[in-house]
């Protein structure tokens, strides 16, 4: 044959060498056929795979979970650091989920859930409200003097004669002198027993520098004219608490300056003791006798102390009440 290539039947042979190759390619054609009429075989499933992220991706995702995490836990400091810098910016955290609020054990107030819910202190009581008199600057035993003793119904005479003496030296001190020399008054005048106030040695007054020596002979004749009326009504604050039908005068006054320097209580209690004998125990004195020992409340009705002193007035036993437990 001249050509490379022979046509046998309708197939296609091809001639590798002049001799030995007729036996290969009819193998070759045989293995065809048998493989032709074997059934075609299935094609295996292969599962999808999604395409792998690059690797930039996957570091740029696990960056934000570490920032994530890291603010979660530094939220509080940075809350802190924030408001101590003074630039009043507030921190948020990612993680804030919620709104809620519940009270726990404490009294404080928080958001049931989320790490940058604010937070509220327990309310912190708030100061009494006193007489436009004692003010923030007053000092402490002044204070003290008005929430526990002013305006108190006295009943007993050492105390009585005590507060009387007191009201005579707003003369020529002060409230707050008075109080701080208080241990000197009971001392030089004998814890005020009237008997002993009576019969203290002329001779020893004028050494008594606490007040000027008229006023202080005044409160040794006035001792002496106590204890008279002792002997006619029974005690001094008998006769004392006479002038207000034994019950405390609410004046009920709101502002400082409706509160009198005398009233005509005060100006018929001061005509009475100045028949009796007493010295300096003018209507001015003797208001500030009723103030301080209750005869007469005087607290403004927005202190706290207005509605206790007549309170303590149920409390405290008069002097009739007293007797009558001795003879019973």
């Amino acid at each position: 044959m001249s050509a490379a290539t022979e046509k046998i039947g309708a197939g296609t042979r091809c001639i590798l060498a002049p001799t030995g190759n007729r036996v290969r390619i009819l193998e070759e054609q045989t293995r065809r056929n048998e493989m032709m009429k074997k059934p075609p075989e299935k094609p295996k499933r292969v599962a999808a795979r999604s395409p792998a992220k690059p690797a930039a991706t996957v570091a740029a995702a696990a960056a934000v979970i570490i920032r994530c995490d890291v603010s979660a836990d530094r939220s509080s400091d940075s809350s802190t650091s924030a408001s101590s810098s003074g630039t009043g910016s507030i921190v948020k955290s990612a993680k804030t989920t919620s709104s809620r609020w519940k009270e726990n054990g404490n009294g404080v107030v928080r958001a049931a859930e989320g790490v940058g819910a604010l937070s509220l202190s327990p309310a912190v009581p708030l100061p009494v409200k006193r007489c436009d008199w004692i003010t923030p600057t007053s000092e402490p035993l002044y204070t003290s003097f008005h929430d526990e003793e002013w305006g108190v119904p006295v009943h007993d005479d050492f105390k009585l004669l005590e507060l009387l003496v007191y009201s005579q030296a707003l003369a020529e001190l002060s409230w707050p002198l008075i109080l701080s020399k208080r241990a000197i008054f009971r001392k030089v005048f004998n814890d005020f027993d009237p008997t002993s106030v009576a019969n203290l040695d002329d001779k020893r007054l004028p050494s008594v520098r606490l007040l000027s020596e008229p006023k202080v002979r005044a409160i040794v004749d006035n001792a002496k004219q106590m204890l008279k009326i002792q002997q006619e009504f029974g005690s001094f604050s008998n006769y004392c608490w006479r002038f207000v039908n034994h019950k405390p005068i609410k004046s009920g006054f709101r502002y400082a300056r409706q509160v009198p320097s005398k009233t005509p209580k005060s100006d018929l209690m001061s005509r009475d003791l100045m028949q009796r004998g007493f010295r300096c125990v003018g209507p001015t004195v003797v208001y500030s006798f009723m103030q301080v020992s209750g005869l007469v409340n005087d607290h403004l009705v927005t202190c706290y102390r207005y509605n206790q002193c007549s309170h303590d007035f149920d409390k405290v036993p008069t002097a009739e009440d007293e007797a009558a437990l001795v003879i019973a």
